[in-house]
């Protein structure tokens, strides 16, 4: 198994926009995310945050992919800076 690196929100943002989430409402310091085949989740806008490994855990499990799989489309929305 793979290790969970962490990321700031903003990383995390970019990435389940490049797996077809769309931001469909904010509140507070929360931004909800839904994706066209029902998968949805939450994540917290908290300026400049790193998310701790438990949250990074339950929105892997929410958008429904591995940590394998994060690792791989966490290099490839890094790549397109």
């Amino acid at each position: 198994m793979s290790q969970l690196e962490r990321i700031k929100n903003r990383t995390m943002e970019r990435l389940i926009s490049h797996l077809g989430f769309e931001k469909i409402h904010q509140k507070g310091n929360h931004a909800y995310y839904k994706h066209k085949d029902g998968r949805a989740t939450t994540l917290p806008l908290h300026r400049g945050t790193t998310l701790a490994p438990p949250l990074l855990k339950e929105i892997l499990k929410e958008i429904q992919i591995s940590v394998d799989q994060y690792n791989e489309h966490l290099s490839e929305v890094r790549g397109k800076r």
